[in-house]
Parts: C-alpha cells; structure tokens; sequence
C-alpha cells in the first residue's frame, strides 16, 4: 500500500508552532495549491491543504517561513478525530510532513532585498530538510551567464510577492 503526498504551494498564513507537554514541537500551516486546470468559467481553483510538521524542521518551519512563503512539501496524508466542544465527532484531514523545503531566497517574501546570498549560506540555513544546493548554484551561475532556464522562478529576484487577505477565501 502507499500513502505520499508531494505539494508546491504558498503559505497562507505564519506557521504556528506549538509544544507538547513533553517539549516536542509541533508547527502546523496551510499551503494553498492552485490545481493544473481552470474550471468551467476559466478560473484557476486553488485548494488549501492543512499540514504538520514535527520535531527540529516544525521549528526551522516557523523560524524560516511565513505568509506568501513558498514551499514544498514531502509527506503523508492522515486522517484523526477527535471530540469538539459540542460533543460532537470532528474529522481531520491533513498532510503529515516529512520533508519541507524551502523554494525560496530566506528573504524573498518579506524584506525584499533581492540577493542571492543565500545560494551561499550553509545547508542548514538554506534547506535544512535534505534539500540539494546543486541546482541552485547551478542556477546561479546560468544567471551570471545572462540567460535563465525554463524551471527558474521568474520572480526570484523581484522582492517581495503580496498576497492580499481579500484574495484568500477564509
């Protein structure tokens, strides 16, 4: 039997990371996904996706992403419930991650500086979920050569993306 998830999206809020009684963290985030197709009025659907992540990435999560931030995730699905406040049955559904890589420049979605900088930081600071620099110092030099390959991010060096709360359906 299998159960994997693999998503690219863009965080719709700040992770939250939270601790257990035992001092595990725990980070949980939704990811908007826009699907590959548009529906029957040539609009693009986009579907939010509950994830949670665990241990020393849950807080390299929180310290490392926030709203707008893309990342792709590396997981599985799993399902829980639990009893609400009104004694109801509640029913969840949500990603396990267990990898979550970084897809953009730390400073991408925030301060705006538009550097590469980070091409040279450590791995740990970078993608510290087992991503691989290769490609991104591969991309860096074809940059430097003047032209761009067809899987780089077109925005990468533009600063900051906006994502407007009217834009989000919650």
């Amino acid at each position: 039997m299998m159960n994997r998830v693999v998503l690219v999206g863009r965080l719709t809020k700040d992770p939250d990371l939270r601790y257990t009684p035992n001092g595990v963290p725990v980070a949980t985030f939704t990811l908007a996904v826009n699907r590959t197709f548009t529906n029957q009025q040539g609009e693009r659907e986009t579907d939010f996706i509950n994830c949670v992540v665990w241990r020393r990435p849950a807080e390299n999560v929180a310290n490392f992403l926030k709203k707008g931030s893309l990342a792709g995730v590396d997981g599985r699905i799993q399902t829980r419930n639990y009893e609400g406040q009104d004694g109801k049955r509640v029913y969840v559904t949500e990603v396990l991650a267990e990898s979550v890589q970084f897809l953009e420049p730390k400073n991408a979605a925030g301060a705006g500086r538009g550097d590469n900088d980070h091409f040279n930081a450590p791995r740990e600071q970078n993608a510290p979920y087992g991503g691989n620099n290769n490609n991104q110092n591969q991309r860096q030099n074809n940059n430097n050569q003047g032209f761009t390959r067809m899987d780089d991010d077109p925005f990468a060096g533009s600063g900051q993306i906006d994502i407007s709360d009217d834009d989000l359906p919650f």
